[in-house]
C-alpha cells in the first residue's frame, strides 16, 4: 500500500509541474509587467534596466526554476490591481468558492443516491421512466441557464430566496462564512443547486446503471439463493460494490465543478474564486490569472490523489493492478 501511495504522490507532484510550466508560459508570454508596474513614465534605457534588476532578462529555464521556487513557498506573484499578493487575494475569495462547491456537493450525494438506487431495483416503475428522460434534459441544461431560470421563479415570481450575493456572513479566524447564518443559508440555496444541476443528473444515471450491473453479478444471484433478505443484498451487498467507480467519478468532478463555479458565481454575483477570474481577465491581471490557475489545478490533482489513495483502500486489486 506505501509504495501505491508514493506513485501516485509523485504522479501528483509531476503533474503540478506541468500545470507550473503552463502558467509560467502564459505569464512570460502574455503582457509585460514592466509596462503594468511603471506605465509610461519611464524611458526605455530604464526601463531595460529595470528588467535586468527584476531578472526579465535571463533565460527561460531561469526564470521558471525560480518561478517554481517561489511557488513552493507560497508565493506566486503580486496582484496588479490589488497590489497586494495574488494567493492572499485568492484567499480571501476561496471561502465563498468553497462553500457553494460544499453545498453543491452534498446536493448530488443525498439526492443522486437515493434516486439511482430505487431506479436500478426498480427500473419499470413510472418515477424510475420519468427521473430517466428529466436526467438527460438536465444534462442538455447549460447550467447559466438553469440559474436564470430558478432568479425568475423563485426571486422574481415568488419572492422565497434572494437573487444575488452571500448574504450576511461571520468572520471565523480567516473565514467570513454564510454558513451559520439565516440569510447565509438562505442566498446559498439558489447557486448551490445551479451549480449542482450540471452535475446531478449525470451522477443519477451513473449510479443506476452501475447498481443494475451489480444486480445482474453471479455473486448477487448466490445471494438471492441462500435466501438473504433483499435490504441486505440491496443495500449491503450491491449498494458497496456500486459505490467503487462512482467515488472515483464524484473526486473528478469536484475538481471540475470549481470551473464551473465561474458561471453561477457570475450569474449570482457571488464572491468567489470564479467571480474574481473573470474580473482579473477584464483587468489583464495576469498575476492573479496564473495564480487562480496554479491554486485551482493544485486543488484538481490533490482531490484526484485522495480519491485514487482511498479507492486502493476500498479495492485491492488497484493496488496489485498498479505494479504490473
Amino acid at each position: 500500500m506505501l509504495a501505491f501511495v508514493i506513485r501516485r504522490i509523485t504522479q501528483a507532484i509531476f503533474v503540478m509541474l506541468i500545470i507550473s510550466l503552463v502558467g509560467f508560459s502564459i505569464k512570460n508570454q502574455i503582457g509585460d509587467p514592466i509596462r503594468d508596474m511603471v506605465g509610461e513614465r519611464v524611458t526605455p534605457a530604464e526601463r531595460e534596466a529595470l528588467r535586468d534588476r527584476l531578472g526579465l532578462n535571463d533565460p527561460f529555464l531561469v526564470q521558471y526554476l525560480r518561478f517554481a521556487g517561489n511557488a513552493v513557498r507560497g508565493d506566486l506573484g503580486i496582484s496588479f490591481f490589488h497590489k497586494k499578493p495574488a494567493l492572499a487575494v485568492i484567499a480571501g475569495k476561496a471561502p465563498a468558492t468553497l462553500e457553494l462547491v460544499l453545498g453543491a456537493a452534498l446536493i448530488i450525494i443525498f439526492v443522486s443516491l437515493p434516486i439511482g438506487v430505487f431506479s436500478a431495483i426498480y427500473p419499470r416503475s413510472a418515477f424510475s421512466r420519468f427521473t430517466m428522460a428529466f436526467s438527460t434534459l438536465g444534462v442538455s441544461v447549460p447550467v447559466f441557464l438553469t440559474a436564470i431560470v430558478f432568479i425568475y421563479i423563485f426571486s422574481v415570481e415568488l419572492h422565497w430566496l434572494p437573487s444575488y450575493g452571500r448574504g450576511e456572513t461571520v468572520a471565523i479566524g480567516g473565514w467570513d462564512s454564510g454558513l451559520i447564518t439565516i440569510d447565509g443559508l438562505k442566498h446559498l440555496i439558489l447557486p448551490s443547486i445551479s451549480l449542482a444541476s450540471i452535475m446531478l443528473p449525470l451522477f443519477i444515471r451513473l449510479i443506476r446503471s452501475e447498481m443494475m450491473e451489480v444486480l445482474e453479478t453471479e455473486y448477487i444471484k448466490f445471494a438471492w439463493a441462500k435466501g438473504l433478505h433483499r435490504k441486505r443484498i440491496w443495500f449491503v451487498h450491491a449498494f458497496k460494490n456500486t459505490l467503487l467507480p462512482v467515488i472515483t467519478v464524484f473526486g473528478v468532478q469536484i475538481g471540475i465543478m470549481f470551473a464551473f463555479t465561474i458561471l453561477t458565481e457570475t450569474v449570482f454575483q457571488w464572491q468567489g474564486m470564479g467571480f474574481m477570474f473573470l474580473e482579473a481577465v477584464e483587468r489583464s491581471d495576469i498575476s492573479l490569472l496564473v495564480a487562480y490557475l496554479m491554486v485551482v489545478g493544485a486543488v484538481f490533482v490533490v482531490v484526484n490523489t485522495v480519491v485514487d489513495i482511498i479507492y486502493g483502500l476500498v479495492n485491492p486489486t488497484i493496488r496489485i493492478a498498479g505494479r504490473k
